[in-house]
């Protein structure tokens, strides 16, 4: 059995996988009050939306590279978000540490997961259109 062709779709699952699990996690922190904090709130809930969709359409099949870019987007996207929330702030709002406990260290390894198993998924591809 050919190992390299069963690569790219478990690396496909995987990243709609973890795409999923950091767009639940954002769902949930809108539940649990997020939803109460001006522009905040509102933006946990389009981050939870696109995580779904998109993990969505790469469940579906091997997507364009439109598609797996505007996954790295949206993962690169939540953990500048995170720095920022930390840092200087996001529209006014700062968080310390990894609060809101265990959601925060769960959304870094989500994110994080992404985008290291969307990279490890393009490279897949890339050998495989070269070997063809």
């Amino acid at each position: 059995m050919n190992t390299r062709r069963l690569l790219a779709p478990a690396l496909r699952s995987a990243t709609a996988a973890t795409l999923a699990a950091g767009g639940y996690l954002h769902a949930q922190l809108y539940v649990d009050g997020y939803r109460f904090i001006h522009v905040i709130g509102p933006l946990f809930l389009l981050q939870a939306g696109a995580s779904f969709a998109l993990a969505a359409l790469l469940s579906i099949g091997t997507p364009p590279l439109l598609l797996r870019a505007a996954v790295a987007g949206t993962a690169l996207g939540a953990l500048g978000g995170f720095a920022a929330s930390r840092t200087v702030g996001v529209f006014g709002f700062t968080e310390r540490g990894l609060r809101p406990e265990p959601q925060a260290v769960l959304t870094l390894l989500a994110e994080t997961g992404t985008l290291l198993l969307l990279a490890a998924w393009q490279a897949t591809l890339t050998r495989q259109s070269r070997a063809a």
